[in-house]
């Protein structure tokens, strides 16, 4: 079977290898579609995290099951799943309270180990979620939704509060929606105005800001001085984490959903004043990913996903997926 690996920052290779055999407690999928996300940007680009080479890629699958064996949720052959793509011990103290999201352990496809850019994969049974109901389309976009489903539960978004997501890739967009549906009113923020379009237009955003040095006085003038109860980041940009405090009210929360490799500095009694709530939000968990199946009928797929190519194709499109100016918000790869 053919997949594709990143051999080192800016190269991949097509090849071939044998079908994987399943284990006990494992499933033989079919990949169907991968959706490609920040990590495997940043992965090609050379500056993810916790990140080694060669590496197959790809945590955002649609799948269909090619073989199982008895597993607590009745899955079946032939039937449509989506991966949860965290590997989780189950031993630590993380997971024992229910934080496998973060377990101290933790392995994700594609990230700490091998993922979906492939035809054909084994992995454990357990982490898989039916979704015979869901097209491949909506199947490859549930991961990154449940990532923002997570960071609003972390948050404890609350119906009619003002919240600001800085950051309109796919992450971010994500956790608009989501907070919409939460009941919650949505500023957007971001330098590129074409994305702060498609939040408006297709998201439903109430207000849009383009970040700059007026970013600070218009979210006050939006919200008559108060500020936002919560501030998401999901640019994992250095300069926007700093400044997100900045768009906070007194007594709000501020929550880091993007990745930033580097150090971050906060001058501390502009924090310590608005007694900030700090808190980072990693990954998701079992029931980010069940919520959102529920709820992805509100999503405007369609329109989220606005490239598309084939397997054989991707190693020629990929380059063009880390230019924002190409249009690109959620590109995805036919198997």
């Amino acid at each position: 079977m053919k997949y594709i690996v990143c051999e080192k920052p800016g190269k991949f290779v097509l090849k071939e290898k044998a079908i994987p055999t399943r284990n006990e407690n494992e499933a033989l999928l079919q990949i169907k579609k991968v959706g490609i996300c920040g990590t495997d940007l940043h992965a090609y680009a050379g500056n993810q995290a916790f990140f080694t080479y060669p590496r197959i890629l790809g945590h955002e699958l649609a799948s269909e099951v090619l073989e199982i064996g008895k597993n607590p949720k009745g899955i079946k052959k032939g039937d449509k799943v989506v991966v949860m793509p965290y590997v989780s011990c189950g031993k630590c103290i993380a997971c024992k309270s229910g934080k496998t999201n973060c377990c101290t352990n933790i392995t994700v496809l594609g990230v700490h180990g091998d993922g979906g850019m492939q035809e054909q994969i084994t992995v454990p049974s357990n982490i898989l979620l039916p979704a015979n109901n869901l097209s491949d389309n909506q199947m490859a976009i549930v991961e990154p939704l449940a990532i923002g489903a997570h960071a609003i539960r972390r948050a404890g978004i609350k119906v009619g509060e003002t919240l600001a997501v800085v950051g309109c890739g796919p992450i971010g967009i994500g956790i608009m929606k989501l907070a919409q549906i939460a009941g919650a009113k949505v500023i957007a923020i971001d330098m590129n105005k074409q994305r702060l379009e498609y939040a408006k237009e297709k998201i439903g955003v109430e207000y849009i800001v383009e970040a700059g040095e007026n970013a600070v006085n218009e979210v006050s003038e939006i919200t008559n001085g108060d500020l936002c109860t919560a501030v998401f980041d999901a640019s994992g940009n250095k300069f926007a984490l700093q400044a997100c405090p900045d768009y906070m009210s007194h007594g709000g929360r501020f929550v880091l959903v993007g990745l930033s490799k580097g150090e971050l500095t906060y001058t501390h009694p502009k924090i310590h004043a608005k007694e900030m709530t700090l808190m980072c939000s990693r990954n998701a968990t079992v029931e980010d990913f069940e919520y959102v199946i529920g709820v992805l009928d509100q999503f405007p797929t369609d329109s989220f996903i606005t490239h598309n190519v084939s397997f054989t194709e991707m190693i020629d499109h990929f380059d063009s997926w880390l230019k924002p100016e190409t249009g690109v918000i959620k590109a995805t790869v036919d198997f």
